[in-house]
């Protein structure tokens, strides 16, 4: 699966897979943290979740511009990793007693994940020559490394609140991650160097033919269209450390070895299997010349993620509704199995069509512009979380089905002048 793709891809894949780790591990116990141990009511748990995955993703829009004009990629990544530590440290030492840090430690993070997050995808795709067919399949195999850090977390999380008995260690824990994170990226920074480069750069060693400026204008379009769609996907995805974990909690049956908290493993895990299957299929698709463009993959991975909220409307009418720990773990992990391929059909192909598609000049401003809207879109996972125990959840889930579905329709609808869009990219 790594034929003929750039060294750098891996120490990237690594770089990730440890700040990932040190997200999920924080994630998987974050709703739990602030209902057990903070004794927050529903409504409180939403909109702090909420803010906090909007802010999380809304700030490397300004990660990006800083890259863009003045840092550079790695410099800025490097700012972003040793702040986040800082933060997740931070949060290790707050409690009901010390909520100002809880709040100041949020603040941190969000800082740094901003500096981070969108300048690494930007390496990712900068290493491939413009044009090249393995960019898509290049960005599949980054995302297993962002999920191979979200498989490992829930796992860690689970074992440190059974070892010391405390959410805290698991915020520690993600202080070290961002610490490995570093040193990977550090000590194999010459796999990557040549992608940290300006526009210029890009210029002077491409053959290709430099975008007008009514071709900007289209691409920036184009990227604005699909970051505005995403929007309901990822409201509806980020329900997994949400609405998910508080089915899992309350409406599912209490098992020893699978706690609510565990359950964000099986999406990570799915992926890890799922990737290489995918990435087989475009490839047996692209030697027949059936591959879909990149904008239609995005479509299909909407309608596949409406079926996995679908399962959930049924577990809901058949008993989950009563929040009696009644229900078998199999109505969550078909869930998370059926929005695990929707995911692989939608999120790394956004990374790469926004690196495809972004003028070279704002690439990280755009790549900021996809993680804004995912921003959004977690903002409003915490909002319509809020409803889920004022909702029959069968309603709440059948909400995001219809959102999900119209979502795709629109995609649909401009799918023509999307496709036009990667004309030349």
């Amino acid at each position: 699966m790594l034929k003929d793709h750039p060294k750098g891809l891996m120490t990237l894949f690594f770089t990730e897979m440890w700040e990932r780790f040190g997200f999920y591990t924080m994630l998987a116990v974050f709703t739990l943290y602030m209902d057990e141990t903070l004794g927050w009511s529903d409504a409180h748990k939403g909109q702090v979740y909420g803010l906090y995955l909007g802010f999380v993703y809304f700030t490397p829009i300004a990660g990006g511009w800083i890259a863009d004009k003045f840092l550079g990629y790695r410099k800025t990544i490097m700012i972003g990793a040793i702040v986040m530590g800082i933060g997740y440290f931070m949060l290790s030492l707050s409690g009901p007693h010390l909520i100002w840090l809880f709040y100041l430690a949020l603040l941190v993070m969000v800082i740094g994940n901003g500096m981070f997050k969108a300048n690494i995808s930007v390496l990712v795709g900068n290493l491939y020559k413009q044009g090249s067919p393995l960019k898509d399949v290049g960005y599949n195999i980054f995302y297993m490394g962002i999920n191979l850090g979200a498989f490992i977390a829930p796992l860690a999380a689970t074992w440190l609140h059974q070892t010391f008995g405390s959410y805290n260690a698991a915020f520690a824990a993600a202080a070290v991650g961002m610490l490995f994170s570093l040193i990977v990226f550090e000590v194999w920074k010459k796999r990557y160097m040549y992608a940290d480069h300006n526009e210029e750069h890009i210029e002077e060693n491409s053959t290709a033919r430099a975008a007008t400026p009514e071709m900007e204008k289209e691409r920036i379009f184009a990227l604005l269209t699909i970051f505005a769609i995403v929007v309901f996907f990822w409201m509806s995805f980020h329900q997994n450390g949400f609405a998910l974990t508080l089915f899992a909690q309350r409406s599912t049956i209490r098992l020893e070895w699978l706690k609510p908290e565990t359950y964000a493993t099986f999406n990570p895990l799915f992926i890890l299997i799922l990737t290489p299957f995918i990435v087989s299929f475009f490839n047996w698709l692209r030697k027949r010349k059936k591959e879909p463009g990149t904008p239609a993959k995005i479509g299909i991975g909407m309608l596949i993620s409406g079926l996995a909220m679908a399962v959930m409307v049924l577990a809901s009418f058949m008993g989950g509704d009563a929040d009696a720990n009644n229900m078998g773990p199999q109505w969550l992990i078909s869930t998370y199995f059926i929005v695990t391929i929707g995911e692989l059909f939608l999120s790394p192909m956004g990374l790469s069509f926004v690196s495809k598609v972004a003028p070279a000049r704002m690439r990280g401003l755009m790549m900021g512009g996809w993680f804004g809207a995912t921003a959004i879109g977690n903002y409003l996972s915490g909002f319509i979380g809020g409803f889920y125990s004022t909702l029959p959840h069968h309603s709440f889930f059948a909400i995001l089905v219809g959102l999900l579905l119209l979502s795709a329709l629109m995609l649909k609808i401009f799918l023509k002048r999307l496709n036009h869009a990667t004309i030349g990219t």
